[in-house]
């Protein structure tokens, strides 16, 4: 089947050829939208018609869903030439040669530690995709259970499964995942190829943006642009937590491949401003608010998460699109950007689930437990939400100034304690009550987050703290003049209010903030196109220094943060605290699943021995149960939920052949086999402690 994947690929890119201007970032971000945008849609018809489950229908049904994509946008945009990618990358690739013999030592040492970094994590984290297996908590439980649970049933209509996130979350990401593991031959890892893809196209975007907001300054020159593209865009790939989602099925890294696409379209349609009668404002290319179109349904689609970016982005259209000489230009502009939106929210985000969420639950984002769980609604009035968001926000800008990835050496974790002395002293002055105060938590804050929780989900690290931060706070303060900085500041602050007020605080939100770090890691492209920064410029050698010392130990962070990730361990490794964990290559595959709850290794691993690979299963779990685990390494085991969220147990199917419970759902009775739960582990990564697990053979 791999071929016909070869095939798709192939194809997209010659549509995109057809649509894109001879610019080889942009023919890749065009080819991205169009494989996702045709995939999803693709899905969601098959899911109507109970074809979920059919390789070969996936396979010829996506060339029909791109080519109606195509070929309608060719047809709006009248492009009569037709660029030839492989001649970009030829071209390309010689310009980045030309870029990189021309530069001083300095940056050249500087860029050859960031390039060698970026090889050594790509191979790394590839081989990672390739032969390990899922293990993420929220997929374990929601997001890759309810993929395998649409291809078993063929249709990815609401069923009631155990964890609320399986039905209401949108299902657009898991068209992308169903596609991917069936075109690959039901290649488990094929669930990976989203979220890696979204990586690589991230980072392009990144490279893309900065090259446009160089264009916006007419005296910059190409190569200091190009300079800042390079830094920006490898800037991006070190970044903590997006680094590390790269090789997981977290749905935040795939939400910023779209937002960074989305971006790219609005700053290129401001770049594409042509001279007409003297105006250099009046006239631009409409193909690019065509794309934000469908990019910005894409990306509301697949998360509903997307709705926190929305101030964020509404300022960036300000500077992109709506600011103008005249009204009627705005009004004209608005009307278009708006019309095609209109189209992307309906091909792409209302088919999703959210109308279903309202549908069953009154809501869009899914029953009421869930909301005072994770919402705005656990904050209660309207006062204490101000109170408790607003100590969220100086929360989350504590968690930021914080060594991410050295921090997970015990020498590091010295360092990165010394380092935050200064910080704690003033929040105790100050008497926020930061770590006292819990009603508006998940897990409280402690100003020394568990190692679990850091390891797991970092921030930004240094590149945060010691860069970006404060780059951005000097251009908000006017220091720096970079107006489409300006208005990437706001969209940060606004980013970090919304997730601040919007929900409870999670030390596990380092997720979240990869959105907003592509907003600031846009900032690091003022340290060339700033001529008060610019690195290319002979002399500074404070700043030139400073800046080298950030980035190599950025580097060195980003290293950290993939080598030790007990998530992902390439090699066998001991924590700090003496706890050891396998090589994630050799480890057997419900070791390396549950290593996010290790006290149920022991349970699923005596059901996988037990159950055959092609059994029915009921079972009787609770919403924090890792249900995917039980499908066995095939994923032939049908798994049928008797315990819906929040509907009660239901009665056993007749075409199930064994049970699997817990206590506190089932009764035991005489004969029931205990697989009970490691309690002597007393390990101390248990954040959920696991269940008093049984099975019961039925037939």
């Amino acid at each position: 089947m791999t071929i016909f994947l070869l095939l798709f690929v192939a194809y997209i890119g010659w549509l995109a050829a057809r649509i894109t201007r001879p610019s080889l970032v942009e023919w890749l971000l065009v080819s991205f939208l169009l494989y996702t945008s045709s995939v999803i849609l693709t899905g969601f018809l098959l899911s109507a018609l109970y074809q979920t489950n059919h390789e070969w229908v996936w396979a010829f049904s996506v060339f029909g869903t791109a080519s109606i994509i195509g070929f309608g946008l060719k047809r709006l945009i009248q492009q009569k030439t037709t660029i030839k990618p492989l001649s970009l990358i030829g071209q390309r690739w010689q310009l980045s040669q030309q870029w990189f013999a021309g530069l001083p030592t300095y940056l050249k040492i500087l860029f050859s530690v960031l390039f060698l970094t970026l090889l050594v994590l790509s191979v790394t984290n590839l081989a990672i995709v390739l032969f390990t297996v899922p293990n993420e908590w929220d997929s374990m439980t929601g997001h890759l259970n309810r993929v395998v649970q649409y291809m078993q049933r063929g249709t990815m209509r609401h069923f009631g499964g155990t964890n609320w996130n399986i039905d209401t979350y949108p299902k657009s990401v898991c068209t992308l995942q169903i596609y991917g593991y069936l075109i690959t031959g039901r290649f488990e890892n094929g669930f990976k190829i989203i979220h890696h893809l979204s990586y690589w196209a991230t980072i392009v975007a990144v490279f893309g943006i900065v090259q446009r907001i160089g264009q916006l300054q007419a005296k910059t020159n190409p190569t200091t642009i190009l300079s800042a593209s390079f830094l920006a865009a490898l800037g991006m790939s070190l970044l903590p937590d997006f680094l590390m989602q790269a090789v997981t099925t977290e749905t935040d890294i795939v939400l910023t491949a779209y937002l960074s696409v989305l971006l790219y379209m609005l700053f290129s349609y401001r770049a594409s401003a042509q001279t007409v009668n003297g105006q250099t404002d009046a006239l631009r290319d409409n193909r690019y608010l065509y794309l934000a179109g469908i990019a910005f349904g894409v990306a509301y689609g697949h998360k509903v998460t997307f709705t926190l970016l929305l101030p964020s982005v509404f300022v960036i259209m300000i500077y992109t699109v709506f600011w103008s000489r005249s009204i009627g230009v705005t009004a004209a502009r608005t009307a278009r950007l708006a019309a095609s939106i209109a189209l992307g929210v309906c091909l792409w985000m209302l088919p999703t689930g959210y109308l279903k969420n309202i549908a069953v639950f009154g809501h869009p984002i899914g029953p009421p437990t869930a909301l005072r769980h994770q919402s705005v609604e656990r904050a209660g009035p309207l006062r204490n939400l101000f109170e408790q968001g607003s100590r969220n926000v100086v929360r989350y800008t504590y968690d930021h100034i914080n060594l991410d990835g050295l921090r997970n050496t015990a020498t590091g974790e010295t360092i990165n304690r010394s380092m935050r002395k200064p910080i704690i002293w003033l929040e105790d002055k100050l008497r926020m009550r930061l770590d006292e105060e819990t009603d508006f938590s998940i897990i409280p804050f402690t100003f020394e987050r568990k190692f679990v929780f850091y390891n797991a989900n970092p921030y930004w690290g240094i590149l945060g703290f010691g860069l970006i931060i404060p780059l951005l706070v000097l251009t908000l303060l006017f220091v720096f003049r970079s107006t489409p900085h300006v208005y990437l500041g706001i969209a940060v602050l606004l980013h970090l209010l919304a997730l601040s007020y919007s929900a409870p605080y999670d030390p596990f939100k380092g997720r979240y903030f990869t959105e907003t770090g592509l907003f600031g890691i846009l900032f690091l492209a003022l340290l060339f196109l700033n001529p008060r920064l610019n690195l290319s410029v002979a002399g500074k050698p404070l700043l030139k220094t400073y800046a080298a010392l950030v980035m190599v130990v950025g580097a060195l962070s980003a290293l950290g943060c993939v080598f030790l990730n007990i998530r992902a361990l390439p090699f066998a490794w001991t924590t700090p605290d003496g706890y050891q964990f396998p090589s994630v290559f050799e480890a057997d595959r419900v070791r390396v699943m549950t290593v996010g709850r290790p006290d149920t290794y022991l349970p699923y691993k005596r059901f996988d021995d037990m159950v055959p690979d092609t059994a029915t299963v009921a079972l009787g779990t609770i919403n924090d149960d890792y249900e995917y685990p039980l499908y066995g390494s095939k994923l032939t085991r049908r798994l049928i939920p008797i315990n819906p969220f929040e509907k009660g147990v239901q009665p056993i199917p007749k075409e199930a052949t064994y049970l699997f419970f817990s206590k506190n759902v089932i009764t035991p009775r005489p004969g029931d086999i205990r697989l009970g739960t490691d309690t002597a582990s007393r390990s101390p990564y248990v954040v959920v402690p696991g269940e008093d697990y049984y099975l019961r053979k039925l037939n």
